[in-house]
């Protein structure tokens, strides 16, 4: 007998990719993670100030994608639809990665000394601003509230996981409500902590400036990373059949969500930079001045055609969204500039005169990036492609040829 995921596997027309290929690329992922990881080793010895810097900006990278898919998996269950339904699994598979994170961000507390001026005292002794601020941020604190972040996150992620297999394997109407609720309460929390977890890591790196709207553009990022990686995933699934009506309007749909918010985080950081300049106050001011003044001003440009003008010119037309190759090339530019833009708000805090890339940040980057890779790759392989009792996917079947996920137990 054939078991569900078969069952599915054969509902989309073979369009699932071979279990060996899977296979293949997580082992390859998982070898390239741990060479990176070597390498970066290596770095900790040899560049010591410059690795955590480096850890840092690796970790948040992986860390914006993997609570990304954890909020549009959530908001799939509140209000999704077709789209949504294609990419539901990418998405649990991504916000189940979050307990890896979680591992790769602890050895941040031992940096952070290194890291946030706020937690070395003579620093603090010489800046009123800093003691003003010395309640919120001081070292314990700030330990607690990232470790109440990760339970928020990891329980959500574990929660939505546990009643997704449940679904597969009972198909109990009742465990959809459910899910909604949990994500209903889950979405809220997942603003307030990304938002205050943005403050804490990113913005408190150079804490006497201050922005309220820097938490907003940190999760417009990650939607957009996590986005792109669903129109890549939604690729695999739909390369051997990607004509099909399904598959094209889901494309076509991602690049509609991706337009979004581009606007979105164009529309934040313009807000941000606009209200910052106009008011002209010397703390504020000078964070962007720093990124705004030699070769920062070029990486500034870059980041500005990669997270905004070249998808957004791109993502106007009907027929560029409906062409899977051209929308993955799109996204893994987005990717990119997601790298971009974090190298941008991390690093000048640590080099605010010249722009450099150490072999310790492609190292860290690799690293934690293969090991998240193989991960994804596994957690996304435990199941069925599709979800096999999601009534939504009733709307993906007004629109393909036949496809229906059927449900067949062992």
């Amino acid at each position: 007998m054939n078991t569900a995921e078969d069952t599915v596997v054969e509902a989309i027309d073979g369009t699932n990719v071979a279990p060996q290929a899977v296979a293949r690329w997580r082992r390859v992922a998982f070898i390239v993670g741990l060479a990176g990881a070597a390498v970066a080793a290596i770095g900790a010895f040899i560049l010591r100030e410059q690795f955590w810097s480096a850890y840092l900006l690796a970790t948040i990278y992986w860390l914006q994608i993997a609570l990304g898919c954890l909020g549009l998996a959530m908001l799939h269950h509140v209000a999704g639809g077709r789209w949504s339904g294609l990419i539901r699994r990418w998405m649990e598979a991504g916000a189940m990665t979050l307990p890896l994170l979680t591992v790769f961000c602890v050895p941040l507390f031992f940096g952070i000394s290194t890291l946030y001026p706020w937690a070395n005292p003579e620093i603090v002794q010489h800046s009123e601003v800093l003691q003003q601020k010395t309640a919120y941020l001081n070292v314990p604190f700030f330990v607690g509230r990232t470790i109440f972040y990760f339970l928020i996150w990891n329980g959500l992620a574990l929660g939505l996981n546990r009643l997704s297999h449940a679904q597969d394997r009972t198909g109990d109407p009742q465990l959809a409500t459910r899910m909604q609720r949990l994500s209903t309460v889950g979405l809220i929390l997942y603003v307030l902590t990304c938002t205050f977890a943005a403050y804490d890591w990113l913005m408190s790196l150079e804490p006497e400036w201050y922005s309220s709207i820097y938490g907003l553009i940190f999760i417009a990022g990650q939607v957009l990373g996590a986005l792109s990686v669903a129109v890549l995933g939604l690729r695999v699934l739909a390369r051997r059949n990607a004509g099909a009506k399904a598959w094209v309007q889901g494309f076509n749909d991602l690049g509609n969500f991706i337009l979004a918010f581009v606007m979105i985080w164009a529309y934040f950081s313009f807000s941000q930079f606009l209200i910052i300049w106009s008011a002209n106050l010397p703390h504020e001011v000078t964070w962007y001045y720093r990124r705004l003044n030699g070769l920062w001003s070029v990486v500034a440009l870059v980041l500005v055609l990669f997270d905004f003008a070249i998808p957004f010119l791109a993502l106007l037309s009907r027929s560029f969204k409906r062409k899977a190759q051209l929308l993955s090339g799109l996204a893994v530019l987005i990717l990119v500039g997601r790298w971009i833009e974090l190298q941008w708000l991390i690093m000048p805090a640590f080099q605010p005169e010249s722009v450099r890339l150490p072999w310790v940040d492609i190292a860290l980057l690799v690293a934690i990036g293969g090991l998240w890779v193989s991960l994804f790759l596994r957690i996304w392989a435990g199941k069925a492609p599709l979800p096999l009792h999601d009534a939504r996917l009733g709307e993906v079947n007004e629109h393909a040829d036949g496809f229906t996920p059927a449900e067949q137990s062992a």
